[in-house]
């Protein structure tokens, strides 16, 4: 009788644990248009908690160490918006300026040798596409300008938009001041017979996270900046751009060495119409593929990814079409603890009877 009232019991736990996980994932679908700062707080409180951790261990005060943090974050946040946004957003509408001369640049080129070879030409005319291109930049500035006016008008949205960029900063600064008190209450809640497991696996779901999140991350900054600096020095006008571009798809491993040297090449091609800039970029993407591989990726990822390139692409693409830029946000952490946990169900169905 006993043995039936435990399995009974089981039985009802497990229902009310699917009840449960389906209410949570219904209210995260419903919910996913406003918990974006939220996430964004709790990934920049997760991000940030080792460096707090590692200026309490030099005898500072929680409250000291949290403050220091979130002063970098609050500057590096407003650094960005005030320098690097807009300097992208100039260096975009410079390529869409000369896209036109770009195209003819490539017509110039490959007329003469499909003439030469005997081909027909009339599928290469670009006129056309470089009429459609003008007309599609001015139609983006004219719905550019349609926003901005309609923002500008419309108050709820400007109030929204103020709203969500100080909720951030205030969220992530109380988030990283209780973390590690969050994270104690949320242990002491998991029931005592599983609770050694259940914290056995979010440490290698938290380790699989530090090392593909945070070090994937410093690697992609490390990376951008390189590729910046190095087609800058070599002249390249949209080289902030191209660098920032590479240093975002590095995410994958050699994406952004193929994407760079694509980009980057054909851009020094059409700026300067030699081959020895594009020669250059090939030297300033295999040079940082070397340093990507002898010191960032082991100084900062090192080898405990367990997530193949594939399911990365996969989760990403997954995250954003079902819960657009949230689901962006969670993709890689949901896909690590999935990893995680399917390893575990792995281990277990091997060593079961169902294997032998």
């Amino acid at each position: 009788m006993a043995t039936e009232s435990e399995s009974i019991m089981t039985d009802s736990n497990k229902l009310i644990l699917l009840v449960t996980t389906v209410i949570v994932g219904w209210l995260l679908y419903q919910l996913s248009p406003i918990l974006t700062p939220f996430f964004i707080s709790a990934l920049l409180a997760y991000l940030a908690d080792p460096l707090v951790d590692k200026l309490e261990s030099w005898k500072l005060s929680r409250s000291v160490a949290v403050s220091i943090v979130f002063a970098v974050l609050l500057l590096v946040g407003l650094l960005t918006l005030l320098v690097l946004i807009p300097m992208l957003t100039a260096q975009v509408g410079a390529l869409f300026k000369r896209l036109p001369d770009y195209l003819a640049t490539i017509q110039l080129m490959i007329v003469p040798w499909f003439a030469s070879a005997g081909i027909s030409i009339e599928m290469f005319d670009l006129n056309t596409i470089k009429q459609a291109l003008a007309t599609y930049w001015s139609e983006v500035g004219q719905v550019a300008g349609g926003v901005f006016s309609y923002m500008t008008r419309s108050g709820m949205a400007v109030l929204q938009w103020l709203a969500n960029l100080i909720l951030v900063p205030v969220v992530t600064f109380y988030l990283l001041r209780d973390w590690d008190l969050l994270i104690a209450r949320l242990r002491e809640l998991l029931p005592r017979r599983y609770a050694q497991q259940c914290i056995d696996l979010s440490l290698e779901c938290d380790d699989m996270l530090a090392a593909f999140i945070r070090g994937q991350l410093m690697v992609m900054v490390a990376l951008a900046t390189i590729y910046s600096v190095g087609l800058a020095f070599i002249g390249i006008e949209l080289a902030l751009l191209l660098g920032v571009i590479a240093g975002i798809v590095s995410f994958v491993p050699y994406l952004g060495l193929i994407v760079g040297i694509g980009l980057a090449g054909s851009a020094a091609f059409f700026q300067f119409h030699e081959w020895l800039p594009v020669l250059m970029v090939v030297v300033v993407f295999g040079v940082a593929q070397v340093l990507e591989g002898m010191v960032l990726t082991p100084r900062f990822v090192g080898e405990r990814i367990g997530l193949h390139p594939v399911a990365v692409l996969f989760a990403v693409m997954a995250g954003a079409q079902l819960f657009g830029f949230t689901g962006v946000l969670l993709a890689l952490p949901v896909a690590a603890v999935v990893m995680v946990l399917l390893r575990h169900v792995h281990q277990r169905y091997t060593t079961s009877q169902l294997y032998s």
